[in-house]
């Protein structure tokens, strides 16, 4: 939503350049399938940039505290969380970036940096807790059958005894979409070890961009009629994908938790990118666009420009998403 800077140049793309475009857009989609490859194994290391810098660190140590959980498992539990806010209170008294209550703090609270107090409040000492409470669960639900990641989650969520109780994740609606939100979630905070899938979406949302073409921007705009028609670059990103079924977040920084994130150069139409003035935190993030091939992008960039093609390798490009429907459908509504 908010504005791309001013030094940005205009695409040179016009007239009969947009056909052009428009042709590398197909030709290239076409061939995606082929391109993406499966995924590997390995360590699992943090993608650049989704966890802010101040806890990078953190969450990668503790992150590997048990085999039960891994950093990028940690990191989505912190975002869902939080959105990585240390000072997040719920109405319920959750405190903190990892949101204990006062009652598990207490119990399951650590001194994660060594100073001589417990501080919910200090992400030092919150997400090594976090950690450690996680893995606690596994310990205490080990012999369960079935996945013992899942488990542990089932556990936070409904209980250790009732994974006991039913030999895995109990037949809990609430617990049941709990484990499915973290476990696709985590996609998201992880480095990819391969090739992503492409989206089957991401052709429909290109098609929907393009035809808003020239469309003057809105500061807060969402193209609906009152307003014109007229999108700032995340109302414009949400649409594209609202077209073809897939809800993402209003804001560009939380749009970018949607999916895994492909490298520069394995980047295919539909991709969204974005772009920071802090390249080493996703929460800073203040532009989007829709990447159509080629190294251009459409987008919604600033007030008094227009929906256009934009070059992507600027200074302040920050990194890419792959949106999926599970990981659109796994971001909080608010954080």
């Amino acid at each position: 939503m908010t504005v791309r800077k001013g030094w940005v140049v205009a695409s040179a793309v016009a007239g009969g350049g947009v056909s052009f475009v428009m042709v590398l857009v197909v030709g290239t989609y076409l061939v995606a399938g082929n391109l993406a490859g499966g995924s590997g194994g390995g360590a699992v290391a943090l993608a650049r940039g989704a966890v802010p810098a101040a806890y990078q660190d953190l969450v990668q140590k503790w992150g590997n505290l048990c085999p039960a959980i891994n950093p990028a498992l940690l990191a989505a539990q912190l975002y869902q969380e939080s959105g990585f806010n240390p000072n997040a209170k719920s109405p319920a008294a959750a405190q903190g970036i990892a949101q204990f209550i006062p009652g598990t703090w207490a119990t399951h609270g650590l001194d994660g940096d060594g100073d001589g107090d417990r501080d919910v409040w200090d992400p030092n000492d919150a997400i090594p807790s976090a950690a450690s409470y996680d893995c606690k669960l596994a310990s205490y639900v080990k012999d369960a059958p079935g996945d013992p990641t899942k488990n542990m989650l089932a556990a936070y969520n409904a209980g250790p005894y009732a994974v006991i109780k039913y030999g895995g994740v109990p037949p809990y609606r609430e617990t049941q979409n709990y484990v499915k939100t973290i476990t696709d979630l985590q996609q998201s905070f992880a480095a990819p070890v391969g090739r992503v899938d492409p989206s089957e979406q991401a052709a429909g949302a290109i098609y929907y961009a393009q035809k808003k073409l020239g469309t003057p921007y809105l500061w807060g705009g969402n193209g609906t009629a009152d307003q014109g028609g007229r999108f700032d670059c995340s109302g414009l990103t949400k649409a594209a994908y609202e077209s073809v079924g897939i809800e993402l977040p209003r804001v560009a920084n939380d749009q970018y938790n949607a999916g895994p994130h492909p490298d520069r150069d394995e980047l295919l139409p539909g991709d969204l990118v974005f772009f920071s003035d802090d390249l080493t935190n996703s929460r800073a993030i203040r532009h989007v666009g829709i990447y159509v091939g080629g190294g251009y992008m459409i987008d919604a960039p600033r007030p008094g420009a227009v929906i256009r093609f934009d070059p992507i390798d600027t200074p302040d490009y920050f990194g890419a998403t792959r949106v999926t429907a599970d990981g659109a459908k796994a971001l909080p509504t608010s954080v």
